[in-house]
């Protein structure tokens, strides 16, 4: 029981930031070379797991270069470190990492990379970081989604236009199910995501999922007028309209077409 209470005190110290006390608990109250290779609770996590995820580059250095802890360290979720860090947007973990020499595009479950969790955060230094260091953006987990499809379900116009600049051809993907970015950013009302893709990017008229539903029939069907109107501007929607209009009156939006 002491020794679990220790353990307990060791993980709160590291996900408080408090390198000093950890220092401590390792030197004189755990068996440091046990500890440093032991996976905790149901997650797995290790220290190094901790330490990442809370942001506390301090004591990643300590973890790493004094005791010589492995960057490559995976929980039961096949999440690395620089997963942690990068789920969570803490640049410098990031960039340390990276120097240190972690894998870029490792995946963890669900084939979810590194550069997949930092554009779930709207966080452009660590996207930008992971791509300068070779981070692949045109990878696709188990639903098909690339780091773009997730970047425009995000709607964070400044990570869009950056991974448009590293990789022109990532917009031209589609999901398991044939679902495209467009329907993703119209589906979450990601207004200035859907404006950037009918600016640089050439999606089709009408291009519709699996289930036969296109990016207007998901802005229309969520209430985002706005983007329905995006799409009718920018002829992304074709003159086949009675359909849509059927719709747009059974669900009393009407008004996207200015009708009275």
């Amino acid at each position: 029981m002491e020794e679990e209470s220790t353990l307990k005190h060791l993980i709160k110290a590291i996900q408080h930031g408090e390198l000093c006390t950890v220092r401590h608990q390792l030197n004189d109250h755990v068996n440091k070379q046990s500890v440093i290779y032991t996976h905790f609770g149901k997650s797995g996590d290790t220290l190094l797991h901790y330490a990442a995820r809370y942001g506390h580059l301090d004591i990643l250095r300590y973890l790493v270069d004094e005791l010589d802890m492995d960057i490559e360290v995976y929980n039961n979720d096949y999440k690395r470190v620089l997963h942690e860090a990068s789920s969570m947007g803490h640049y410098g973990c990031v960039r340390y990492l990276i120097a240190k020499g972690t894998k870029i595009d490792s995946l963890k479950k669900a084939d979810w990379t590194p550069l997949m969790m930092a554009c779930t955060r709207r966080n452009l230094d660590v996207v930008s970081e992971l791509l300068d260091h070779g981070a692949d953006p045109m990878l696709q987990n188990k639903d098909g989604w690339n780091a773009f499809h997730i970047a425009c379900r995000e709607g964070d116009p400044a990570i869009i236009q950056h991974l448009l600049l590293a990789k022109p051809e990532v917009w031209n993907t589609t999901s398991k199910t044939g679902r495209t970015p467009l329907h993703t950013a119209a589906l979450h009302g990601c207004e200035d995501a859907v404006k950037i893709l009918l600016e640089r990017c050439s999606y089709v008229p009408d291009g519709k999922d699996s289930c036969g539903v296109t990016p207007f029939m998901d802005a229309i069907r969520n209430g985002h007028i706005a983007i329905a109107k995006l799409l009718l501007e920018n002829h992304k929607v074709r003159q086949r309209l009675n359909i849509n209009i059927h719709l747009c009156i059974e669900m009393a939006y009407i008004s996207v077409y200015g009708y009275a």
